[in-house]
């Protein structure tokens, strides 16, 4: 019998974890209108043989420590052409990652972007939400803060 059949509720900002990428604090925002999660990368790179190609690229992933820097390496999924919310049309880069919200972990897509002068150097599009889940928009922050901490490496 499950443990815990209860929905977890989102608030429309949250922190999550893409731990595979090393980014363990980042704070999203949640949108149910956006269909594809978005995150904010720059010198974004191609790599890699045509059948096995990567991406890696710099996260800055605490707006509040803009000289903290991580550097991410993924498969490519493929490119896709997506329109902000804005409606300016761009081709993305897309990987997938393990997104941990709370307790839980589950696969993503992301697609890479310049999120620079917004907010929230992620975004939680509706694709990423899994059935059950509920978005509370009305709140915040409704899980646990994850430690910033997490980034300092031992002295």
């Amino acid at each position: 019998m499950p443990h815990d059949l209860s929905p977890l509720i989102l608030g429309r900002r949250e922190w999550v974890a893409l731990p595979a990428l090393g980014l363990m604090a980042i704070k999203v925002k949640v949108d149910t209108g956006a269909r594809t999660s978005a995150l904010h990368a720059e010198g974004i790179e191609t790599f890699g043989p045509v059948t096995a190609r990567k991406v890696r690229f710099i996260v800055y992933p605490l707006l509040e420590e803009p000289n903290l820097a991580v550097a991410c390496e993924a498969p490519l999924l493929g490119e896709r052409d997506v329109t902000s919310s804005i409606g300016e049309r761009e081709c993305r880069r897309i990987i997938a990652t393990t997104l941990r919200v709370g307790r839980r972990e589950w696969p993503i897509e992301l697609g890479l972007t310049n999120r620079g002068g917004l907010v929230h150097r992620m975004l939680l599009g509706r694709q990423a939400i899994l059935p059950g889940m509920l978005v509370d928009p009305a709140r915040s922050f409704l899980l646990p803060k994850l430690s910033t901490r997490l980034y300092r490496a031992p002295a």
